[in-house]
């Protein structure tokens, strides 16, 4: 697979690099685990860590990712799930500031950092997501994924306008999908039913082309006016996430094309 063209504003990437699948489909055959991010740096722009909600890494793991990508790279994190799942965001000051003291390791290279809730956090906790926002710490980019219809509410909304903080957009089967910027930038998951079976994530298998070209039109509304995009094709979109995300590229360009061949017109 060829590196992507980067588009000006839209940084694309996977969730996670560390899919053995990848190996001969989109990393070079016999590749090392070792390696896979520095080829993954050579073909995409940025990637959305997945480990991170898992447990707040350690210092050299952090620098190590820094070392093994250029200097235009873009590291999107997960909030630890120790935060967002198991304290619901109380009493967790403390580790939210180790996360983030960790994070800035990686500098310039350092994108949005994604608050994901289970679905069982749902509207009645708008006043402890309220305090949580509040005292987040500035000088950082962040998102909110929600997992329950009951948030997709005008007051929601507006907390995340009042905090510039992005709702993020999902393309799954737990809510409707929705387009629309709370910040200056967009925070996009294509991540499909994790519930469907699909265990070989070495090509595709389901053809989301009508959906993406749904999103294509999104997003290329939300440039018009200013609006930066980060997006992040999960595995079990369509099985293979390198593959769904070119589909996109070309469906973006694709549109962006028919743009400014349209507004070119003379009557």
């Amino acid at each position: 697979m060829t590196p992507l063209e980067q588009q000006q504003g839209i940084f694309l990437g996977t969730s996670a690099w560390t899919h053995k699948d990848w190996i001969g489909n989109f990393y070079p055959p016999n590749c090392s685990p070792r390696n896979y991010l520095v080829e993954y740096a050579k073909r995409l722009p940025t990637v959305e860590i997945d480990s991170t909600f898992y447990a707040i890494p350690k210092v050299t793991t952090v620098k190590g990712w820094k070392a093994k990508t250029d200097d235009r790279f873009v590291f999107a994190a997960k909030f630890p799930q120790l935060i967002t799942h198991e304290r619901r965001l109380i009493d967790c000051q403390d580790e939210v500031t180790m996360f983030l003291d960790v994070m800035t390791y990686l500098d310039a290279k350092l994108g949005p950092l994604l608050l994901q809730f289970p679905p069982g956090f749902r509207i009645e906790s708008f006043n402890v997501l309220a305090r949580f926002l509040e005292q987040l710490p500035q000088g950082f980019r962040y998102a909110v994924e929600v997992r329950h219809p009951g948030w997709i509410t005008d007051r929601f909304f507006e907390l995340l306008r009042s905090h510039r903080v992005a709702f993020a957009l999902v393309d799954s089967p737990w809510l409707p999908r929705q387009a629309m910027a709370t910040t200056d930038f967009a925070y996009l998951r294509w991540l499909g039913d994790r519930c469907a079976p699909m265990e070989d994530f070495s090509r595709m298998r389901l053809n989301r082309s009508e959906d993406l070209e749904w999103w294509a039109k999104r997003i290329s509304e939300m440039r018009a006016q200013g609006v930066d995009a980060y997006g992040y094709f999960n595995n079990h979109y369509a099985g293979h996430s390198p593959s769904s995300l070119q589909e996109f590229l070309d469906l973006y360009q694709l549109r962006c094309a028919q743009q400014i061949d349209t507004s070119g017109d003379v009557e």
